[in-house]
Parts: C-alpha cells; sequence; structure tokens
C-alpha cells in the first residue's frame, strides 16, 4: 500500500470524525433546548400557580367558585384509577415478558406476536378508550367506575411493561442462565434467582415509564366517561365490620387530575387558569415522585446484588 494510499484512508477516517462529532453536536444542542423549554414551561406554570397550592386547595371539592375550588375528588380519584392500573398491569406485563422471552419457542407465531406487542405500543390512547368502552362500559356492564378507568389504563401501558420487560431479559448475558443450569436449578429457578435479580431495575424503569404515560392520559378516561365536575368520593376501601374490606369504590364514578385540569382550562375566568396551573404542578410532582421513587428503587436492586 503507497503512501497516497495511507493519505486517502486517513483524509476519510478525519472526515467521518468530523461528521461524528457534528452529528454530536447537534444532539446535544437539541436536547438541551428541549429540556430548556420543558423547564421554562414547567416553571411558568409552576410559578403562575403556586399561590394557590394550599391544604384547602388539596382538601376542597371543586366549585363555581375558582377560589373555593379544590382537587380532592381529582387527586384521589387519579389514586385509586392508578393503583387499579399497577396491580393489573403489572404483574400481567411481566409475567407476559417472561413467558415469551423465557418459554416460548422462537417460531413464527412468537415472531408475529412480538411485532403486535410492539406495535401496540405505539397505538394512540384514544383507541385504547373506544376498545374500552364497548368492552368493559357495555359488554361487561363496569359503567363509568374506578374499575373500568383502570383496566383501560392497564391495557394502554401493558404493551410498554412487557416490551420492556423482555428487553431487560434479553440483556442478561446466557452464562448467567447456564451457571445456574450448572448447579442443578430448573429453569424457573433460574429465572426467578438469578435472571429476574439481575434485571428488576430495568423492569422497574420501564412499568415507572408506562406509569407516568398512565397517569397523565385524558382521552381515554374520558372516552369511557370519567366526571368532569364531581363533588363526591367514592366509598371507602375499609370498613369497622368483617372483612374489613370494601370493594364498592371500584364501581364508583369518578374523575381524574388531567380531566379537572381540562375543565378549568375550558372556562372563561382567568382564576380557574391559576388553578389549572396549581394542578398540573401538583401532577408534575407526583410524577416526579414516581420516578424518584423507581430510581431509588432500582439503586437498592443494584446495590443488593453487587452485595
Amino acid at each position: 500500500m503507497t503512501e497516497q494510499n495511507f493519505s486517502e484512508i486517513r483524509a476519510e477516517l478525519n472526515r467521518r470524525k468530523l461528521i461524528d462529532r457534528i452529528f454530536a453536536t447537534i444532539g446535544l444542542l437539541v436536547i438541551v433546548v428541549s429540556i430548556l423549554i420543558l423547564l421554562g414551561l414547567t416553571l411558568q406554570m409552576a410559578i403562575a400557580g403556586i399561590s394557590r397550592i394550599t391544604p384547602q386547595f388539596f382538601f376542597s371539592f371543586p366549585s363555581r367558585k375558582p377560589e373555593e375550588a379544590g382537587i380532592l375528588s381529582a387527586w384521589v380519584g387519579t389514586t385509586l384509577v392508578m393503583f387499579v392500573t399497577t396491580i393489573i398491569a403489572v404483574p400481567l406485563g411481566v409475567a407476559s415478558g417472561i413467558y415469551l422471552e423465557e418459554y416460548s419457542r422462537k417460531n413464527w407465531i412468537a415472531d408475529l406476536i412480538e411485532i403486535n406487542v410492539t406495535n401496540l405500543a405505539g397505538v394512540p390512547s384514544i383507541v385504547y378508550g373506544l376498545l374500552a368502552l364497548g368492552l368493559f362500559v357495555y359488554i361487561l356492564n363496569l359503567g363509568e367506575s374506578v374499575l373500568a378507568a383502570g383496566l383501560t389504563l392497564a391495557l394502554l401501558i401493558l404493551p410498554i411493561v412487557i416490551v420492556t420487560t423482555r428487553e431487560a431479559l434479553r440483556a442478561i448475558p446466557n452464562s448467567l442462565r447456564e451457571a445456574a443450569y450448572a448447579l442443578g436449578a430448573t429453569k424457573w429457578q433460574m429465572i426467578w434467582d438469578h435472571i429476574l435479580p439481575y434485571s428488576a431495575g430495568s423492569i422497574l424503569t420501564g412499568v415507572i415509564i408506562g406509569l407516568s404515560r398512565a397517569i397523565g392520559e385524558t382521552a381515554p378516561v374520558i372516552t369511557i366517561g370519567a366526571l368532569t365536575f364531581i363533588a363526591f368520593l367514592p366509598d371507602s376501601p375499609f370498613k369497622s365490620e368483617f372483612p374489613f374490606l370494601s370493594f364498592d369504590w371500584l364501581k364508583a364514578p369518578f374523575t381524574v387530575m388531567p380531566i379537572q385540569m381540562f375543565n378549568w382550562v375550558s372556562r372563561p375566568e382567568p382564576e380557574f387558569i391559576v388553578n389549572a396551573s396549581a394542578a398540573g404542578t401538583v401532577l408534575i410532582v407526583m410524577t416526579l415522585a414516581m420516578n424518584t421513587i423507581a430510581v431509588y428503587l432500582r439503586y437498592l436492586f443494584r446495590r443488593g446484588i453487587k452485595w
């Protein structure tokens, strides 16, 4: 190879490195600008609504008077709906991901299921709302209830949980599986004692991402009939008589934070805009709290594995 060929190769490598630097710089600028815009909008909303964030705001029902209106029914409804969503979507999604990745045969049927699950993760949320309206509200006669909303949002985030679980399991090296088998572990013992502990952090991250999407969704819950104005709370899940638990709250009407915000924003009085900004700030804090808990739990999982 001549010196001229070396010079050409060196020039080509320098050109590619320059392109890589330019692309990395543009990507970094886009990320920084996006984050700054998001922070600016969030700060603007927080500054506009901080004056309304008081204990009265949290423990008051909606009202026609903006200074007396609160988010009690909204945050209670959001909490109950997200609780139902979590207890349905997380076990079902994680179990489905484990089965598809570890137990199902690798054939065209598995490939078809994987393609469909991946595509479902990108389906618009209003489609899930229409599906839930026909299935849960009309066919199963669940009505416009907390249970129907929880099932709807569980369907919405189920593909996200499944895909995240599969990707987390795929990231575990096969050598760990082979080592477990070499020590005499069964397939389930290998998964439960070795694979899941190492992948729990990544699975948890995907779960929180799905729940963070669900907590801000409006279209599906509006489609199934969530109320825009509600001045009462569902029945308490606890009671004084045996068996001390009540499930009547699952059948209760509900509202959620995004719908309450939409209701206030649609009103002409500027004071309701302040209420909507305060509710949006509370919703963002709730989402950040969920993500913080996820990061902390992931840290605990990883530290426990290292020990």
